[in-house]
């Protein structure tokens, strides 16, 4: 197994949102590092993997939002790391500002570089700021995303689509698909608080009753039954990207020891999980069924189901797909 990539993060900066399947910080603590200190330390693992691993390739972000106190300030430090943030935002979980805020804010973001905005709608207005847990957050980002556009920046949007809010996609669309620059329909993960929409999942059946206007932004190859992907051609994984989270536990232990040994470290972590875990394919073999139509993004089943097989053998593993934590992504 070949690593790829390294990303190195803290999630240490706030989210304004609670969104109903969120994935990292639905219990509203800051595990992350401190920041500058976090920082510091990616900054240095960069300039060595340069010189030892060139061939990795390496990002250094934060979360839980991007709403740095500094962001605009430190965006050419995190362009000189690597940082994903630099020309791409995602808008998601920003704080509140009024429109004049609004307005300053993106012409100083692409002044900055930042030359693509994300945004997130889970469905129209009231829905909305109730799925984000947030009352306002929908007029928030209607009014960035239209600064954005008027300033000359990319625009992204993306709907998660549940049985909650098939009836709004359309008008959505209708809302969105003329103004910006992508516009796509996904299904939400069942990671952290997602799991909680298992049974808001749309099927297939709920996929046939859409519109053909709605069915264009939602890519099917990639969404498919349980069934489906047991016939589809599933290739067995042959990279894998490690995540290495800095948090408030564990920063002095990476600050003390060899990036090298950091990076064994956490491979160590990912071949003992697969090991034990069978594949993608082997667990389809084990529990695709009839009887489960939902539709799923590859990564979404694998992820339930390794989560059902370490349960039903009752398996003392670390969770290496915990987005909060240190782990690592096969693909």
């Amino acid at each position: 197994m070949k690593t790829t990539s390294i990303n190195i993060f803290t999630h240490a900066i706030p989210c304004y949102n609670h969104c109903k399947y969120c994935l990292l910080s639905w219990n509203g603590n800051a595990i992350g590092a401190d920041y500058e200190r976090s920082e510091n330390f990616a900054k240095k693992f960069s300039i060595w993997l340069k010189t030892k691993h060139p061939d990795i390739n390496f990002a250094f972000y934060f979360g839980y939002s991007m709403e740095h106190p500094e962001l605009i300030n430190k965006l050419p430090v995190l362009r000189e790391i690597g940082s994903p943030s630099t020309s791409f935002l995602q808008f998601d979980g920003m704080k509140m500002r009024n429109s004049a805020e609004v307005e300053c804010f993106v012409k100083e973001l692409k002044i900055a570089g930042i030359k693509t905005i994300n945004f997130t709608f889970y469905g129209t207005k009231d829905f909305h700021d109730k799925f984000a847990g947030r009352s306002g957050d929908y007029d928030l980002m209607i009014s960035t995303l239209d600064f954005a556009l008027n300033n000359g920046l990319k625009v992204e949007v993306g709907i998660p689509a549940i049985k909650d809010n098939l009836k709004q996609l359309d008008y959505l669309i209708d809302c969105f698909e003329k103004k910006v620059d992508k516009l796509f329909i996904f299904t939400p993960h069942s990671k952290g608080r997602g799991i909680n929409l298992i049974d808001h999942k749309i099927t297939l059946a709920d996929y046939e009753l859409l519109s053909d206007t709605v069915k264009i932004y939602f890519n099917r190859n990639t969404n498919k039954t349980p069934i489906e992907w047991l016939k589809s051609d599933i290739k067995d994984e042959e990279y894998r990207v490690l995540n290495i989270s800095l948090t408030t536990d564990n920063i002095q232990h990476f600050e003390t020891q060899s990036f090298e040994k950091t990076i064994n470290e956490i491979e160590k972590m990912d071949e003992e999980y697969y090991s034990i875990v069978p594949s993608f394919k082997e667990l389809l073999l084990k529990y695709a069924d009839d009887i489960d139509n939902n539709l799923y993004t590859k990564k979404d089943l694998y992820y339930l189901y390794q989560k059902r097989y370490i349960q039903e053998n009752n398996l003392q593993l670390n969770d290496i797909n915990d987005e909060r934590f240190c782990g690592s992504i096969r693909y």
